[in-house]
């Protein structure tokens, strides 16, 4: 094996990775969209599985732009949920936290096995 041999298989196998990740990008994007009729979403799926790289090409195209957005407000909203989550545990120590769910759990707000499931999480 010579060394551009060696060259050319580097070369290739990058160049599937990047097609890996673009396949499975595209076809997560797919599957998130929940404003997209499901008949549609089968429609690009059999495209991309059918014509590979012309399918995925063809749907970053299409919805590259909003592809984005959609990957930004999940980001968004995972950052939001973190926030929250440090907030409520940072804030209180365990017996607080179990206080606030009885409470809840009294009002009704909550079942007794989301208090349980808000109990376990407060004690670690």
């Amino acid at each position: 094996m010579g060394f551009w041999d060696v060259i050319w298989l580097m070369f290739s196998f990058v160049m599937f990775a990047a097609y890996l990740i673009l396949l499975f990008l595209v076809i997560r994007d797919i599957f998130a969209d929940s404003l997209r009729p499901g008949w549609v979403k089968a429609l690009w799926i059999l495209g991309v599985l059918l014509f590979p790289l012309l399918g995925c090409l063809a749907y970053l195209m299409f919805y590259g732009q909003q592809m984005t957005i959609r990957q930004s407000a999940r980001q968004d909203v995972a950052k939001e949920d973190m926030a929250e989550y440090i907030r409520w545990t940072a804030n209180t120590n365990p017996a607080e936290q179990i206080a606030a769910a009885k409470k809840l759990l009294d009002e009704g707000t909550i079942t007794g096995e989301e208090f349980q499931m808000l109990k376990a999480r407060a004690l670690g």
